[in-house]
């Protein structure tokens, strides 16, 4: 029976990751609510009690073991220093990874905004836009009534879409502007990251008072950002800098590593329909690029 709980609840790891590390954005944090996950479920599967449907279990506590973090979450959240970003995480090309994984969800971007949702409010909307769950499914997870929880959604679903609108972006756009944009900053070519940023872009720079970052809170506009990002690398070079493409949160970025050690996640979010930068997440906090270093060869 061992082996057979384990079996079962491997099988859904991933599907279980992704769920908790949306609600999270902490990889962490996701790791210890699986555990906790894991440790609900073995004794259960081993004593032979009949489970008849293993998904909906596992998820149903996920979910409520992630509900029951945030509260420490926000308490730490509250003595951070700096702006606050998800953790990044390196994913494979878009054709290689299960559509249930692979989603706009795990956007940088998307994840800045359910930031701003309730806990209950981002779960709903995780589950329901996302992993698509039926709002009396998700009923059944939370305890809720099916009423409350369409209301839940409404409400998450209206904050989500005004601040973040859906529209299609092209990869192969992302890549490029990607490209542009750090060669202007590695050659520290002022005019051409003029070109690159939209007058309105704003910078979220996530050191944790732990790594270099433009300043304590988001930086806006285009003129002020250049010269920061210009300055910054002018003044601070990195000899050994290293500069790898990679798909990060689903989307193209670059990871920058001094020698074989990450030490910058950069992910860009562009206007809708054109090719200039509108928002950029820089993660430079040591902590959150640790779990980096065993995937970036």
């Amino acid at each position: 029976m061992s082996e057979q709980a384990t079996s079962v609840f491997t099988g859904h790891r991933e599907l279980l990751f992704s769920i908790v590390y949306n609600m999270l954005g902490s990889v962490a944090d996701t790791e210890d609510v699986l555990q906790e996950t894991w440790l609900a479920w073995a004794p259960r599967s081993a004593a032979g009690e009949e489970i008849v449907n293993p998904r909906a279990y596992l998820v149903r506590i996920a979910v409520n073991r992630a509900l029951a973090r945030q509260e420490s979450i926000s308490r730490r959240r509250e003595d951070y220093v700096g702006p606050w970003l998800p953790e990044p995480i390196v994913t494979e090309p878009p054709d290689t990874v299960d559509p249930a994984v692979r989603t706009e969800s795990l956007s940088m971007a998307l994840l800045v905004v359910l930031e701003t949702l309730t806990p209950l409010e981002r779960a709903v909307f995780v589950l329901n836009e996302v992993f698509g769950y039926a709002h009396t499914e998700i009923a059944g997870i939370l305890d809720r009534s099916p009423s409350a929880i369409r209301q839940l959604a409404h409400r998450a679903r209206e904050h989500v879409h005004a601040r973040r609108p859906r529209y299609p972006a092209d990869p192969r756009v992302r890549q490029e502007v990607t490209e542009r944009f750090i060669a202007a900053v590695a050659g520290g070519d002022l005019d051409a990251l003029m070109r690159v940023l939209a007058p309105d872009v704003v910078m979220w720079a996530d050191g944790g008072g732990k790594a270099r970052a433009a300043g304590l809170r988001p930086v806006h506009g285009r003129d002020k950002i250049a010269r920061v990002i210009v300055g910054n690398a002018i003044r601070r070079p990195v000899s050994d800098l290293n500069i790898r493409f990679r798909t990060v949160n689903g989307d193209p970025s670059a990871l920058l590593l001094s020698g074989d050690t990450p030490f910058a996640v950069i992910v860009l979010d562009l206007v809708p329909d054109g090719d200039q930068v509108c928002g950029i997440y820089a993660v430079t906090n040591p902590d959150k690029l640790s779990h980096l270093e065993r995937g970036t060869a």
